[in-house]
């Protein structure tokens, strides 16, 4: 087993993939070649990212340099998004990866993920570095608006919340519960939040100046892509797939007044954001699995999906594997209640095989409390990961505030992860560890709420 990357001295068999992209960097130095890479995704936006790795390196080498450079691959997608990736670099090392996304590639899952997202086959096309697209993203800045009348939502699986805002004042917040998975019919979608909208209306005497939404699942625009929350219409009902995706749309146009959408994960760091006054937050939550967004420093929403519950933090193929993706050392399974269920096991811990995962989670918090060694171990060891993932996430985000929150950060094991991090990143990275503040919301970011953070996105003139 190899020693901890963040030099707490653990024993684990966790691979940082910055280290080894740090190493590259520092081998190729005057010896060096690029390989580019670049996803596409809807109305031209790009993400783009070069990496440095030596012109000439002994054979042993390659194979190493090639999973590194299919493991950014693959966390660019996830981050980002994307129909088409062009690739630039030496063909042994490119042309694996392009084999790699197709229909019974090694990326077979992402390639039917992405397909089924934007109704598109992803696409791959080897190009000279020259010919790469630049980066190119479109950004919704974000303030603080409160003027006019508003009303924000947030969607969940089990329930969703309507607040509605008068000059910045909650005068309407509202829990409704629904059971949008098993419903195969997409008006029950649409009358369902229909008649909440409506309810919040009445409280503003009919006058609606603006409309921002939170929701799970992944967005194409204000289309819904993948969502679990329209799963029973995917599976049950295809025919209506299009008319279920093209919901917030069909809200859009009724209310005819200026209307915005984001992941629940981009809102929950608006939250951050409007409470904190902070920009460049990265918001990671640990719940059921890994949700993430991100507030650039410019204070805006990028687009981006940041799903990063599927992008790799571990380099070791021996990771614990995603259950639904099969992939080894994705996010999910370090930063929820997979990480700890995986962990608590791997510590000695034993549960009825009937236990879920909730529970799971309930009876290791209740071993931290008792301040048992087992739980905390778990604690600990996911704030190592934390550490290691902070620095490795600031490669493809840009950001000086990193907000954890969620369930497995709840009570006394959330204070060790937050306090092993924050240790745990000077000594992976001094330099970032200066520039980077670990933090959870307080118990005002946790009061606002994503349905009135997101009814302060839309503007009104």
């Amino acid at each position: 087993m190899a020693k901890c990357e963040c030099g707490c001295g653990a024993d684990t068999g966790f691979q940082a993939p910055l280290r080894a992209l740090n190493f590259l960097r520092v081998k190729a130095h005057g010896d060096e070649q690029v390989i580019a890479i670049a996803w596409e995704r809807e109305d031209g936006n790009v993400y783009r990212y070069d990496m440095v790795v030596p012109k000439t390196m002994h054979p042993a080498m390659l194979p190493g340099v090639k999973h590194l450079v299919e493991r950014v691959v693959k966390f660019v997608l996830w981050s980002a998004g994307g129909w088409k990736l062009y690739l630039s670099g030496p063909d042994e090392i490119v042309k694996p990866i392009a084999k790699a996304y197709t229909k019974k590639g090694a990326r077979a899952f992402d390639f039917k993920f992405f397909g089924d997202l934007y109704g598109r086959p992803i696409e791959v096309e080897i190009v000279p570095f020259k010919k790469m697209p630049e980066m190119c993203e479109r950004e919704v800045l974000v303030k603080n608006n409160v003027n006019g009348c508003r009303i924000g939502f947030d969607l969940g699986a089990s329930d969703f919340k309507i607040s509605a805002l008068k000059r910045g004042k909650v005068v309407f917040s509202k829990e409704f519960p629904w059971d949008p998975r098993n419903q195969a019919d997409p008006e029950y979608h649409y009358e369902k939040l229909s008649a909440g909208l409506e309810e919040a209306a009445v409280a503003l005497g009919g006058q609606v100046d603006a409309i921002g939404g939170s929701t799970a699942g992944v967005l194409v625009g204000k289309k819904l892509g993948v969502a679990s929350l329209i799963r029973g219409v995917q599976e049950k009902n295809p025919s209506k797939l299009e008319l279920a995706q093209s919901l917030f749309s069909r809200i859009e146009e009724e209310w005819q007044c200026p209307f915005e959408v984001f992941n629940d994960g981009d809102v929950t760091a608006l939250a951050g954001a409007i409470t904190m006054k902070r920009t460049g937050i990265l918001g990671v939550a640990m719940g059921s699995s890994e949700a993430v967004g991100y507030i650039n420093p410019k204070g805006a929403l990028t687009g981006r999906i940041s799903e990063l519950a599927f992008a790799p933090v571990d380099l070791n193929p021996n990771a614990p594997k995603c259950e639904w993706s099969g992939d080894a050392g994705v996010g999910a399974m370090y930063f929820s209640q997979q990480a700890v269920d995986h962990l608590a096991r791997q510590f000695g811990m034993k549960f009825p095989k009937a236990m879920k995962l909730p529970e799971r989670l309930k009876a290791v918090q209740a071993a931290m409390e008792k301040h048992e060694e087992v739980a905390l171990k778990v604690y600990l060891m996911i704030g190592r990961y934390l550490a290691n993932a902070a620095a490795w996430y600031h490669e493809f985000y840009d950001y000086s505030n990193l907000m954890i929150l969620g369930r497995v950060t709840s009570g006394f094991g959330g204070d060790v992860i937050l306090n092993t991090a924050k240790m745990g990143l000077e000594a992976v990275d001094p330099y970032l560890a200066e520039q980077i503040d670990i933090f959870m919301p307080d118990e005002k970011a946790r009061r606002l709420g994503q349905s009135v953070a997101a009814a302060q996105i839309p503007v009104v003139k």
